[in-house]
This record gives C-alpha cells, structure tokens and sequence, in this order.
C-alpha cells in the first residue's frame, strides 16, 4: 500500500485500485518534474483527500510467490485488505473507491461484496457483458496463451500501445514514456487472471448488488466498454444517486490522457457532493 496526504483531509479517504498491465504507483503517484498533475494522488491530497493506493497481487511490490493468475475476485479481495487496514489505522470506517479498467471490475466486485465499507465508488473505463468490444474481441483470439500461464510479459512497447490502440493522440507521449519508466522499474510481467476473466468470463458484476452511490466514467474512444454495454449496467444501479458520463476526447486510460483536468474534475465533484437532504 502507499499513502499521501495533508495536513487538511477533510473531504474523506480515497482508495486507488489499478488495472490489469500496471501496478498502482505508476498509474496514480508518477512523478514528473514540472507536471504536478502526473500524480493524481497528490492532486487529490492538496484537495483535501487522504489518499491511498495498493498493488493487487502479482503487481508490483506485492507478494508474487504464489502459484496463482490474480483473477478480478483476487484483486476485490485486496482491496478488502487494504480497505481493512486504512479503517484501523486511518480512521476511516468508509472509503471513496476509483477504479480503472479492471481496477473498476476489482472495485465494483468489493463495493458489491461489502456495500457497507464504501461511501462512494466510481468506475472508469469499465466493461460489463463486453458485448461491442473491439478490444476484447482481439484479446479473445490470445486466450489460449493467457490460460497457459499465470503471467504475460510486457515491455515498453506494449505499455505504449495501452495508449494508442482506441484513437492515438489522446494522450501527451512524453508522460507515456515517463510512464512507461516506472511501470517497468517495477514489473517484467503481470498476472493473466483478469485478462482471462474480460475476455472469457464476462459478467463478473451484478450491477443490482451495487448499492452504493455509484460513478461511471466513459472514455469517448474507450475500446473496452461499448456505451450500450455500460447504459445497460448503468440502469440496473439501484441507488439513485449515480451519475454515467462520457468523457470527450479520451479513450482508455482517462487520468493519463491530455483531458486529465476533467477526469480529475469529475471525481473531486462526485466525490464532495453533499448527501442529499431529502430521499422519500
């Protein structure tokens, strides 16, 4: 797990959950000189959030003795730890949870399996039944490989494509080489569990067991998620107080993209909404 925070963290504990190429410091505490923004989790501690995220297992600086493919249930159990440990150590009985990608699916999986530990979660770049998706539709064609093996390798090219694949030009490719730096300073390969589970074992959640105050997030040229597939699962949410947005100009990776200023916008103001006074 890592930490950030300030003297002034009123706004409540946010806890970061990653996706299934890279492990959690890269994606949300990358420094670069100059770029203030490149680490969300300061952004959002100068805000006024206490800020924490964790690598999943087999990512990382995590444990990655076991013989095990770190599915997405895997990863929801994770973050039950690490939600666990900040609600002894930092005060904070309930976490307002972001997860990307299959940091969403991880996300969604702990929200729908302990409601009661979550103030608010939001959900960028998920994906539901997959159904429309053009990436998912090629990553199906290499699921024998994935299921032969507990990890994939990937190198800077491949950490490159994550941001070029859906439109390029979305993101600033001086940030993806920086990017690109720390991921592999950390890890050579990463586990294929949920590669696995988005491509073969679609649904993993039941958006009717998700009852907390709910965020979805969409890329514009996301290649994951259709914005039909996410409609769908967007009106099965039985909380009224849920919000689905598309985001213009960005595709998968919204928090690396050149819009990053909405992204974090969004979240800052979903995050900080007033619970309602009246619910009937």
């Amino acid at each position: 797990m890592w930490h950030k925070g300030t003297d002034d963290m009123r706004k409540g504990t946010i806890l970061f959950v990653h996706g299934s190429s890279v492990s959690a410091t890269p994606v949300f505490d990358l420094q670069i000189p100059g770029k203030p923004e490149a680490s969300t989790m300061d952004w959002f501690a100068r805000l006024g959030y206490d800020t924490w995220c964790v690598d999943c297992e087999g990512y990382g600086r995590s444990d990655k003795w076991r013989p095990v493919n770190a599915d997405v249930s895997c990863g929801a159990d994770d973050v039950a730890a690490a939600a666990e440990y900040i609600a002894k150590n930092a005060n904070s009985p309930k976490v307002l949870l972001y997860g990307s990608s299959s940091g969403a699916l991880r996300a969604g999986l702990f929200a729908q399996r302990h409601p009661e530990r979550v103030q608010r979660v939001a959900l960028d770049a998920l994906v539901w039944t997959g159904e429309g998706s053009p990436t998912l539709e090629q990553r199906r064609k290499r699921l024998p490989q994935y299921r032969a093996s507990n990890r994939r390798p990937i190198d800077r090219d491949f950490v490159r494509s994550i941001f070029t694949r859906d439109h390029p030009g979305t993101s600033d490719l001086t940030v993806v080489e920086a990017f690109a730096d720390a991921v592999l300073a950390l890890d050579t390969s990463v586990p294929t569990g949920t590669y696995i589970d988005m491509s073969a074992n679609l649904p993993v959640l039941d958006p009717e067991r998700i009852t907390v105050p709910t965020l979805i997030l969409r890329g514009q040229w996301d290649g994951i998620a259709s914005f039909q597939d996410l409609s769908n699962f967007f009106a099965k949410l039985p909380n009224p107080d849920k919000q689905f947005i598309v985001m213009p100009g960005i595709a998968h990776t919204s928090t690396r993209s050149k819009n990053w200023r909405l992204v974090y916008h969004l979240l800052d103001s979903y995050f900080s909404q007033p619970a309602p006074v009246y619910t009937g």
